[in-house]
């Protein structure tokens, strides 16, 4: 296992939301994460725990933290895929933040700077420390 998907406090999961919304995630209660094709963030999906804490991030115009989930399941092998390496977890929401937390706020906070959403923008699944938890945490109450 990479190191990178070891050590964490939690998770971030991108998604666009024209595709599946942090709403549709309400709506429903729980779904299968699945679509992870790039190589490392497929590593992190199989590095998921049942109990996990996951950011849920929205892609789309906005591009910001906008609630939480939790792993109820998995990792386990994509049921809607033919490709072997796929890996799904199901999740269910958490809640809805105060405020989302956009990628424009978190690129002027220094403590992001190394953060693989700053760095790797494309990167769909990527570990969360518990300093950058909190204080994302923080900015959806505080601004």
């Amino acid at each position: 296992m990479a190191k990178s998907a070891k050590a964490k406090d939690g998770w971030l999961f991108k998604e666009e939301p024209s595709h599946y919304s942090y709403a549709d995630l309400e709506k429903d209660g729980q779904t299968l994460w699945d679509g992870v094709d790039n190589s490392l963030a497929r590593i992190h999906l199989r590095a998921v725990k049942t109990g996990d804490r996951v950011l849920y991030y929205e892609t789309g115009d906005e591009k910001a933290v906008v609630g939480e989930m939790v792993v109820t399941e998995g990792p386990m092998a994509d049921p809607g895929s033919d490709d072997p390496k796929a890996v799904v977890v199901k999740v269910k929401a958490v809640k809805r933040w105060p405020k989302a937390v956009t990628l424009a706020q978190i690129k002027q906070e220094p403590a992001f700077a190394d953060w693989a959403l700053v760095k790797n923008s494309r990167l769909s699944v990527m570990p969360v420390s518990a300093e950058l938890w909190k204080r994302l945490e923080a900015m959806a109450i505080d601004g």
